[in-house]
């Protein structure tokens, strides 16, 4: 049987029964009576901000989750988002095992065909984007130690946020800490991987400070990926006597190199997955980070019924990156060259004035972002000498400008339900300055405007104190990012004008229920229909272009499960059903170089990247302190790699274990553990380069890996 070869479908339906049983097993122990000193604890209320005001999620009429961030508390090894997100139905974050190209994040099968960074999935650090406006986004900088939740918005909704919002990725930096405290994270374990952190959380009168320093390195579970990263987080916050609070950020990452030993074939997966496919080591193909951001926010509470919001950042992101382009590709006197070099600068503001006078809550904003960057490339050779920076090939200026109003609107005229409207009016402005003009290589500055006006709404009812029901509704768009809008597919002068934003009409219902003071349980049905959907061209000479297909849908069913009882147990589940097709026949590229498509896709045809179906569970036993022990599990369904489903990434199911000891100290607290994922050592590709030119689509997941580590905290309660 092949190396990519899953589970059969029997297998499968067998776990999937398995944990379903085990779920119907718990519930009678998490809702029957019992004794005071025994009885589960309900579980904490989550407060959310993704609808631009602090509601309960149990009140907000979409599908929200708030993930709670606690280092000194978790079993982790702390650097990814995919250690903490499974849990979020609708979410699909893989790790890459590339730590030059970030994770790869979807929601709802939106992002999918990101081959790197993150695309149509908007994403934020403490209000500041890490999206620019242009829709293409990156979590390197995300820093897990000092953070306090995550905040996961999916549905309609999120079109709130603008362009390239089809679901909306939000962390919160904690706030300081009263009496102060220290916190000290030491992890290592599998291909050397190593982690340092080093946390102060702090409050004296009406400032609070949260300053972090975090360190990671790894020689990487593939040949050629070894990576290095190096952050540093700070929050202070001044809260006045009137009502006033400011607070101010501040976030730097340098990556000083990130090997990359890119996708596998399928062959070369069967053959050994832990290789880097031979041109990683020929070209050195690699990756350098280097950005600072800054920002504050000023808030200020006029009355009782009324406060305004004030945030402006700015921030610059410098990238350098090899590439593996042949040397004879880059012949072309229109070719970029394999080495790209990007300087970007980035800045913005969001002003927001929100009144409250029953039985209505409005909303009233206005944004603006700007992004600048100068991009040049050069070949990633010099006479016979390959992976060093050669002659310059591409030297242009990409500006984004972004200004939006948005409105939203909450009327309550009864406790029995509630109506949410809202709409943004975007308006942006794409302009490339070209620089680097020649015989072949012909002008390609030009300039593309884009608007949009995208409403929601959204009804909640509340027949029981412990049921919600709700049904939103929402139009989205999506514009080409700069790299999709920069080349033709004729290779004529100037941008891809012929490019038209993804536009998408969704709709959704669910139900959220408290089954018990310690069992909630969430579901939600949902469609997002979008006209022009965004996909690859043709692939050529290191170049990829990019051209709209008429139709696709997505549509599915998510479920979520909590519970906590006598105490120390918790059971966790979440599961995704997703159909994500496209619905109008288009002609698709099978190889490079490929400058005419010739293969037809049907309607129908799945969408590639998106697999049917997820689930996550686990079960936790334990405290902070004492023994603690968890148990994982995880099952991602097949996924296409293509557009023309001529290859696909196997079905998986992943077990992870971890047991941890606290101890209660008389100055504060001290915690070990051990992390063992991929229990069995399954063998499968974690993510896929969706559309790969090269047929190198699989990137294969970590085999059996260890992390031990250390959470010493001392001061605080």
């Amino acid at each position: 049987m092949s190396a990519l070869a899953g589970k059969t479908r029997h297998q499968r339906e067998v776990t999937l029964l398995a944990l379903s049983m085990l779920l119907a097993a718990l519930r009678p122990a998490a809702v029957r009576a019992e004794p005071a000193g025994d009885a589960g604890a309900p579980l904490p209320a989550v407060v959310v901000t993704a609808t631009r005001a602090s509601e309960p999620a149990f009140e907000v009429p979409a599908a929200i989750d708030a993930v709670r961030i606690d280092p000194a508390g978790s079993d982790r090894l702390a650097v990814d988002l995919s250690e903490v997100l499974g849990g979020v139905p609708g979410v699909l974050v893989r790790n890459r095992q590339n730590r030059a190209q970030d994770e790869q994040i979807s929601i709802r099968g939106f992002g999918s065909r990101a081959t790197f960074g993150v695309r149509g999935v908007r994403l934020y650090t403490d209000g500041i984007p890490a999206t620019m406006p242009d829709g293409a986004g990156q979590v390197s900088h995300f820093n897990l130690d000092s953070a306090e939740r995550i905040e996961v918005l999916r549905g309609p909704f999120s079109a709130l946020y603008g362009n390239a919002s089809a679901g909306v990725i939000q962390l919160f930096t904690a706030d300081g800490a009263d009496p102060p405290e220290w916190r000290l994270g030491l992890a290592g374990g599998s291909d050397a991987a190593a982690r340092t952190s080093l946390n102060w959380r702090d409050r004296f009168g009406a400032l609070d400070s949260n300053l972090d320093l975090d360190r990671f390195r790894t020689a990487g579970y593939r040949d050629h990926s070894a990576a290095e990263r190096i952050s540093a987080n700070a929050k202070l916050a001044w809260q006045s006597a009137d009502g006033a609070r400011l607070t101010v950020l501040a976030n730097t990452l340098s990556i000083p190199e990130a090997e990359d030993p890119l996708g596998l074939s399928r062959e070369e997966f069967a053959e050994d997955p832990r290789q880097a496919t031979a041109v990683a080591r020929l070209f050195d193909t690699r990756k350098e980070v280097r950005q600072t951001q800054g920002g504050a926010i000023w808030e200020q509470t006029l009355s009782a019924h009324q406060d305004w919001r004030l945030l402006a950042y700015a921030g610059r992101r410098e990238v350098t990156q090899f590439l593996a382009i042949p040397v004879g590709a880059q012949a072309s006197p229109g070719s970029g060259g394999g080495v790209v070099d990007l300087d970007g600068d980035y800045r913005g503001a969001d002003l927001r004035w929100s009144w409250r006078s029953a039985p209505f809550e409005l909303t009233i904003g206005t944004s603006i972002e700007d992004f600048d960057q100068q991009r040049r490339g050069y070949e990633n050779f010099f006479g016979d000498l390959l992976g060093v920076r050669g002659v310059m090939r591409r030297d242009e200026t990409d500006r984004v400008r972004s200004v939006d109003q948005y409105a939203q609107l909450q009327w309550t005229p009864a406790e029995a339900w509630s109506l949410f409207v809202g709409g943004r009016r975007s308006t942006l402005a794409f302009t490339v300055a070209d620089r680097y003009v020649g015989t072949g290589n012909p002008d390609d500055s030009g300039r593309r405007d884009y608007t949009a006006t995208t409403p929601v709404a959204g009804l909640i009812v509340r027949p029981h104190d412990d049921l919600r029901l709700y049904a939103n509704w929402g139009e989205g768009f999506e514009t080409p990012t700069l790299a999709e809008l920069g080349y033709r597919s004729d290779g004529g002068a100037g941008l891809n004008f012929e490019l038209r934003p993804a536009r998408s009409h969704s709709s959704e219902l669910g139900a959220k229920l408290r089954l018990a003071p310690a069992l909630e349980a969430n579901v939600a049905l949902f469609r997002a229909d979008t006209d022009d959907e965004i996909a690859v061209a043709t692939n050529a000479g290191g170049r990829s272009t990019y051209r709209n297909v008429a139709r696709a849908r997505r549509q599915g069913a998510e479920a979520s499960v909590q519970a906590q009882w006598s105490g120390a147990w918790r059971l966790q589940l979440a599961a995704t059903w997703l159909d994500a097709r496209f619905r109008s026949p288009f002609l698709a590229c099978a190889g490079t170089p490929c400058t005419t498509p010739s293969v037809p896709v049907a309607s129908g045809s799945r969408l590639p990247g998106v697999p049917r179906l997820s689930v996550h569970a686990q079960l936790v036993h334990g405290d902070d302190t004492g023994w603690r022990w968890r148990a994982r599990f995880e099952h991602v369904g097949d996924v296409p790699v293509n557009d023309i489903a001529s290859q696909s990434a196997a079905a998986y199911d992943v077990f992870g274990l971890d047991l941890g000891y606290g101890l209660a100290l008389a100055n504060g607290k001290l915690r070990a553990f051990a992390d063992l994922d991929n229990l069995f050592d399954r063998r499968y590709a974690g993510s896929v380069i969706v559309n790969d030119g090269n047929g190198r689509y699989y990137e294969p997941a970590a085999g059996r890996s260890l992390t031990v580590g250390l959470q010493w905290q001392w001061g605080g309660h």
